[in-house]
Protein backbone atom coordinates (compact mmCIF):
# COMPACT_ATOMS: atom_id res chain seq x y z
CA UNK A 1 0.00 0.00 0.00
CA UNK A 2 1.18 3.45 -0.67
CA UNK A 3 2.50 5.81 1.64
CA UNK A 4 0.47 8.78 0.00
CA UNK A 5 -2.87 9.00 1.30
CA UNK A 6 -5.42 11.18 -0.38
CA UNK A 7 -5.12 13.28 2.86
CA UNK A 8 -1.61 13.62 2.21
CA UNK A 9 -1.56 14.77 -1.50
CA UNK A 10 -0.93 17.93 -2.72
CA UNK A 11 -3.60 19.01 -5.33
CA UNK A 12 -3.79 22.03 -7.88
CA UNK A 13 -6.58 23.55 -9.83
CA UNK A 14 -7.66 26.36 -12.06
CA UNK A 15 -9.94 28.64 -13.57
CA UNK A 16 -9.85 31.44 -16.21
CA UNK A 17 -12.06 34.46 -16.11
CA UNK A 18 -11.86 36.23 -19.24
CA UNK A 19 -12.28 40.01 -17.38
CA UNK A 20 -13.02 41.48 -21.20
CA UNK A 21 -16.09 40.19 -21.29
CA UNK A 22 -17.37 38.73 -17.95
CA UNK A 23 -17.58 35.40 -18.39
CA UNK A 24 -15.02 31.46 -18.27
CA UNK A 25 -12.31 31.56 -20.50
CA UNK A 26 -13.21 27.92 -22.41
CA UNK A 27 -10.95 25.46 -24.00
CA UNK A 28 -8.00 27.30 -23.06
CA UNK A 29 -5.01 24.50 -22.92
CA UNK A 30 -2.61 24.59 -19.90
CA UNK A 31 0.38 22.66 -18.58
CA UNK A 32 0.99 21.66 -15.13
CA UNK A 33 4.99 21.02 -14.44
CA UNK A 34 6.75 20.44 -11.13
CA UNK A 35 10.57 20.36 -9.67
CA UNK A 36 11.85 20.03 -5.98
CA UNK A 37 13.71 22.32 -4.61
CA UNK A 38 14.69 25.86 -6.76
CA UNK A 39 17.69 24.45 -8.29
CA UNK A 40 15.85 21.28 -9.59
CA UNK A 41 14.72 20.70 -13.31
CA UNK A 42 11.15 21.12 -14.22
CA UNK A 43 9.13 18.28 -15.43
CA UNK A 44 5.99 18.19 -17.46
CA UNK A 45 3.49 16.39 -15.20
CA UNK A 46 -0.43 17.14 -16.80
CA UNK A 47 -2.09 18.61 -19.16
CA UNK A 48 -5.81 19.93 -19.66
CA UNK A 49 -8.36 22.36 -21.34
CA UNK A 50 -10.63 24.68 -19.47
CA UNK A 51 -14.06 23.46 -19.57
CA UNK A 52 -17.68 25.61 -20.43
CA UNK A 53 -16.98 27.17 -16.80
CA UNK A 54 -13.64 28.19 -17.38
CA UNK A 55 -12.22 25.45 -15.27
CA UNK A 56 -10.02 22.80 -14.54
CA UNK A 57 -10.39 20.52 -11.92
CA UNK A 58 -8.42 17.08 -13.33
CA UNK A 59 -4.97 17.58 -13.44
CA UNK A 60 -3.42 15.00 -11.45
CA UNK A 61 -1.71 15.21 -7.81
CA UNK A 62 1.02 16.13 -7.12
CA UNK A 63 4.63 13.93 -6.94
CA UNK A 64 6.01 13.06 -3.54
CA UNK A 65 8.75 15.84 -2.70
CA UNK A 66 7.39 18.71 -5.21
CA UNK A 67 8.08 22.07 -4.54
CA UNK A 68 7.73 24.08 -7.32
CA UNK A 69 4.58 24.28 -9.25
CA UNK A 70 4.36 25.62 -12.90
CA UNK A 71 1.12 26.28 -15.14
CA UNK A 72 1.54 27.48 -18.41
CA UNK A 73 -1.62 28.50 -20.17
CA UNK A 74 -1.71 29.16 -23.74
CA UNK A 75 -3.68 32.09 -24.29
CA UNK A 76 -2.97 32.93 -28.11
CA UNK A 77 -4.66 30.91 -29.56
CA UNK A 78 -7.96 31.48 -27.18
CA UNK A 79 -8.02 35.35 -28.02
CA UNK A 80 -6.65 34.82 -31.60
CA UNK A 81 -10.01 32.56 -32.19
CA UNK A 82 -12.19 35.33 -30.93
CA UNK A 83 -13.82 33.19 -28.66
CA UNK A 84 -13.61 36.24 -25.99
CA UNK A 85 -15.29 38.76 -28.10
CA UNK A 86 -17.96 36.51 -29.17
CA UNK A 87 -19.18 35.10 -25.90
CA UNK A 88 -22.33 36.06 -25.57
CA UNK A 89 -23.34 38.13 -28.44
CA UNK A 90 -26.65 36.81 -30.33
CA UNK A 91 -27.18 39.85 -32.63
CA UNK A 92 -26.55 38.55 -35.86
CA UNK A 93 -25.13 41.62 -37.09
CA UNK A 94 -22.83 42.30 -34.09
CA UNK A 95 -21.59 38.88 -35.26
CA UNK A 96 -21.26 39.67 -38.82
CA UNK A 97 -19.28 42.67 -37.70
CA UNK A 98 -16.94 40.45 -35.54
CA UNK A 99 -16.39 38.10 -38.27
CA UNK A 100 -15.80 40.58 -40.95
CA UNK A 101 -12.94 42.17 -38.37
CA UNK A 102 -12.02 38.68 -37.57
CA UNK A 103 -8.72 38.28 -39.90
CA UNK A 104 -7.05 41.99 -38.09
CA UNK A 105 -7.45 40.44 -35.01
CA UNK A 106 -6.08 36.67 -36.23
CA UNK A 107 -3.08 39.35 -37.46
CA UNK A 108 -2.24 40.39 -34.14
CA UNK A 109 -1.82 38.31 -32.08
CA UNK A 110 -2.08 38.44 -28.16
CA UNK A 111 0.28 40.50 -26.56
CA UNK A 112 0.73 37.83 -23.98
CA UNK A 113 0.72 34.69 -25.92
CA UNK A 114 1.59 32.77 -22.78
CA UNK A 115 1.27 33.03 -18.85
CA UNK A 116 3.14 31.29 -16.91
CA UNK A 117 2.80 31.30 -12.98
CA UNK A 118 4.81 29.69 -10.98
CA UNK A 119 4.36 29.25 -7.05
CA UNK A 120 5.73 27.23 -4.02
CA UNK A 121 4.23 24.35 -2.23
CA UNK A 122 3.94 22.20 0.73
CA UNK A 123 2.61 18.42 1.30
CA UNK A 124 -0.85 17.85 1.68
CA UNK A 125 -2.59 21.19 0.56
CA UNK A 126 -4.92 22.19 -2.04
CA UNK A 127 -4.15 25.18 -4.57
CA UNK A 128 -6.46 26.78 -6.27
CA UNK A 129 -5.05 29.43 -8.85
CA UNK A 130 -7.38 31.48 -10.80
CA UNK A 131 -6.35 33.25 -13.63
CA UNK A 132 -8.19 37.03 -14.41
CA UNK A 133 -7.59 37.53 -18.11
CA UNK A 134 -8.04 40.01 -20.46
CA UNK A 135 -6.53 40.65 -24.00
CA UNK A 136 -3.81 43.20 -22.74
CA UNK A 137 -3.44 41.97 -18.92
CA UNK A 138 -3.39 39.36 -16.51
CA UNK A 139 -3.48 39.30 -12.64
CA UNK A 140 -3.44 35.86 -10.38
CA UNK A 141 -3.90 34.87 -6.96
CA UNK A 142 -4.36 32.11 -4.67
CA UNK A 143 -8.24 30.41 -4.49
CA UNK A 144 -9.96 28.45 -2.06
Amino acid sequence: MSSDTAADQTSVSTHILDTSVGRPAEGVALTLSVRSGSDGAWTAHGASKTDADGRCKDLPALPAGTTHVRLDFETEAYFVAGQHSLAGQHSSIKQAEEQQDAPALRDSGAFFPEVAITFAVKPGEHYHVPLLLNPFGYSVYRGS
